[in-house]
């Protein structure tokens, strides 16, 4: 489902490098897949602290390698962000699992997105969480992940063009809220949006100084937690003091 608004915005198995790198399309599908996505949360998931088994499944199930572009399909399983294209990144699986992890997700959660990007971070939330809305400001990018999770069979995901800083009024309370872009401070309109109980994860600072937080509201009573510094591309988008219509 389309909503039109201002646009915005280990090392796995040696084989699936080599088989890439060689250029040979027919090899790369050869490559035991699930064997290198099983190394990498072995070692760069489970070995580096993340311990929801429900996060560690959806990581084992999820194929990353599908979220990126043929040319560099061979770093799929390598713990590193991967470029995607209009100059956007697909995450680091550990940051993917750790931001997860934080978000403390329920089975009846209902999850807000900022940053489709490929669609990979979309996946792993709806293995957990019982519905998810993402929202991507680069047309293409919306388009291509919407067609993705569709071909997947993700039908708990709503994918949304626009500028993710608004979030999304009419669907608003949402019990999580994840960013996988980063603001200079915590948009208000995704603390308006955040439910009671509830938690935002999200990494906020200039390029190059970003903390990734843990905004958590219970009980009217807003608290942030600092999780680890982090590198993220920007939150894109015009900002002013109001939104357009048609966001809603």
């Amino acid at each position: 489902m389309w909503t039109r608004a201002r646009l915005c915005a280990l090392p796995a198995a040696l084989a699936v490098a080599a088989a890439v790198a060689a250029g040979s399309c027919d090899h790369a599908r050869t490559v035991d897949y699930r064997e290198a996505r099983r190394r990498m949360v072995e070692k760069e998931i489970i070995g580096r602290g993340i311990d929801d088994q429900r996060v560690i499944e959806a990581m084992l199930k999820v194929p990353r390698h599908l979220f990126i572009p043929e040319e560099n399909m061979h770093y799929s399983y390598y713990n590193l962000p991967v470029p995607i294209g209009h100059g956007q990144t697909i995450s680091s699986p550990y940051i993917v699992a750790l931001m997860t992890q934080e978000l403390d997700l329920e089975p009846a959660d209902k999850v807000l997105e900022v940053g489709t990007g490929s669609g990979y971070q979309a996946a792993i939330l709806a293995e957990i969480a019982g519905k998810v809305y993402t929202v991507e400001i680069i047309e293409p990018l919306a388009r291509s992940a919407e067609k993705r999770l569709q071909e997947l069979g993700y039908d708990n995901i709503e994918v949304v063009l626009g500028d993710g800083f608004w979030g999304l009024r009419d669907r608003a309370p949402f019990d999580k809220i994840i960013v996988t872009c980063a603001p200079e401070e915590v948009p208000k309109p995704l603390l308006e949006q955040l439910a009671d109980p509830g938690i935002m994860v999200i990494p906020v600072g200039p390029a190059g100084f970003q903390q990734l937080v843990k905004v958590r509201r219970e009980g009217g009573v807003t608290t942030t937690e600092e999780i680890a510094p982090v590198s993220f591309v920007p939150l894109t988008g015009d900002h002013g003091e109001t939104q357009d219509e048609g966001q809603d």
